[in-house]
């Protein structure tokens, strides 16, 4: 055989059950596929470890046999542990994760590392580190972030399976501009261990799928408590196998493309998410109501949180590394370090809650709130950020002067939040309003991790050849209820599941 396989991963455990392919041919076809392409979904291979599991794979486990991408943010022992970057480009995980390990014990062949953003901290598909990784159904566009190569790598017909993480949308951003399925399930869902940061409590792990049993199963496999993630949930199992048992007749949606206004959508991607629901919503019975929604803006605030993290990571490299890290980076990290105090965290803290209520609310009134998964169809794929729009972080990017001014402006701004500790809430505030395009990227899918409840991006269509997300929303525990949502739109308007398989306008 000279191509990998193009249906779905549980599709291909079932033709090696059959004895049509085997593991091995499939591998090597995948190696040879992976060396031919251009779109630079992965950043280290391992043909000899894959080698030797798919010669004794089990095809009997849930994914037997299957060619896996492991997203270069998971440890795996004996890997590359860079986390996307350049500062640690030399280290090698001793650990193996919670999630890989379960995926490996699935029955999964581990391919190699899928390239990410910088410690996931972005919403591209490029870093200094791994270069541009390009969106498989038009070269020179984004995969979005920051579970690029998985979704390139998956849409773009080289594996069938790769792993994910959503902190802020990074699955299902990706999963929209590429066209595949992306669950971000109840936050909990999938244990984060060995490594399960407290902060910023938004992340939650999973896949890139081309299809809805392919995620369901990945829940069998990989889902359940773990000791070393207090977060971790128990899980019920029977995922794959519950698949269409729901009733979704008489179910109340509300239709926000736009979430409540907490971002702008462009009108073409707006007209396909419309009409995606509406087809929907005629093909289960579901009923269409009004629903007000009004969602505080928390990305400043959560950006800033969320930096915690990075600093226990770098450590005492900080701020002796800078020059290593992705521009955006380093001046959030510069910037939270100006302006996170208890004050702006109290603040945060507040702004959380609304959104609790606000989606606490909504929950009691429908069932599904449907929107958009991404503004826009996928943008350039060299772009520093999803934002099209020149900021002042394009200029402490591009001029030294223009660095060095900017940082010492910051650290003015530190030394002055110490007489009033209310001043970096309140440029906070007035920075959303001069650059609501800067603080809103990720905005239509991080409302669901501040809040925890889970999320879906189904294919929907195409604007301009390129996919569009239809993101629908439940409430907590709900996330059966979403992979059915899912494969009642799979069985009515199925999509392509590679870019190969179709070309749309």
């Amino acid at each position: 055989m000279d191509a990998p396989w193009t249906g779905d991963a549980c599709s291909l455990v079932d033709a090696f059950r059959r004895g049509e392919r085997s593991p091995l041919e499939e591998f090597d076809a995948t190696l040879r596929a992976i060396k031919a392409s251009d779109i630079n979904a992965f950043s280290f291979i391992d043909p000899e470890r894959a080698r030797d599991a798919a010669r004794s794979a089990d095809v009997t486990k849930p994914f037997g046999g299957v060619p896996a991408g492991i997203k270069e943010l998971e440890s795996v022992a004996g890997w590359p542990a860079t986390e996307a970057s350049l500062v640690f480009r030399d280290r090698v995980a001793s650990t193996t994760s919670t999630l890989v390990a379960r995926v490996l014990a699935g029955g999964a062949v581990p391919v190699g590392l899928t390239t990410a953003s910088e410690f996931g901290g972005l919403n591209i598909g490029s870093s200094r580190l791994n270069g541009v990784t390009h969106n498989p159904w038009r070269h020179g566009r984004s995969t979005g972030g920051s579970s690029a190569g998985s979704a390139a790598a998956v849409a773009g017909g080289l594996v069938t399976l790769a792993t994910g993480g959503d902190g802020g949308g990074s699955i299902r951003i990706p999963a929209g501009y590429t066209g595949l399925l992306g669950m971000k399930g109840t936050y909990g869902r999938i244990p984060r261990s060995p490594y399960a940061f407290s902060r910023p409590g938004t992340v939650v792990l999973g896949n890139l799928a081309r299809s809805v049993r392919d995620a369901a199963r990945f829940y069998d496999v990989c889902a359940g408590y773990d000791p070393a993630d207090p977060s971790s949930l128990p899980s019920p199992g029977g995922w794959e196998r519950g698949l269409g048992t729901h009733e979704l007749a008489g179910r109340r949606v509300a239709v926000l493309p736009s979430l409540g206004g907490v971002t702008k959508v462009a009108p073409e991607v707006e007209h396909r998410v419309r009409e995606a629901a509406k087809a929907l919503i005629e093909a289960t019975g579901m009923v269409e109501v009004d629903l007000e929604l009004a969602l505080p803006n928390l990305s400043a605030q959560w950006m800033m949180g969320n930096l915690a993290t990075l600093l226990a990571e770098l450590g005492d490299r900080w701020p002796a590394c800078a020059s290593e890290l992705t521009a955006e980076v380093a001046t959030g990290l510069y910037l939270s370090q100006a302006m996170y105090n208890l004050h702006t965290a109290a603040v945060a803290e507040a702004l959380r809650l609304d959104a609790y209520a606000a989606m606490a609310g909504a929950f009691e009134t429908v069932d599904f709130v449907v929107a958009a998964t991404n503004p826009d169809v996928a943008f350039p794929a060299d772009a520093p950020t999803s934002n099209p729009t020149d900021s002042f972080v394009d200029a402490a990017r591009d001029s030294t002067v223009a660095r060095i001014a900017y940082r010492a402006a910051l650290g003015l701004v530190r030394l002055a939040a110490a007489a009033r500790p209310a001043l970096p809430s309140k440029l906070l505030e007035l920075g959303s309003r001069r650059f609501p395009d800067l603080v809103s990227m990720g905005a239509l899918t991080m409302v669901s991790n501040i809040c925890g409840n889970p999320a879906v991006s189904i294919p929907a269509g195409f604007v301009d050849g390129l996919p569009v997300g239809m993101q629908v929303l439940t409430r907590h525990h709900a996330d059966a209820l979403l992979f059915d949502v899912a494969l009642a739109v799979e069985r009515t308007n199925p999509w392509p599941i590679t870019a190969g398989a179709g070309r749309a306008s």
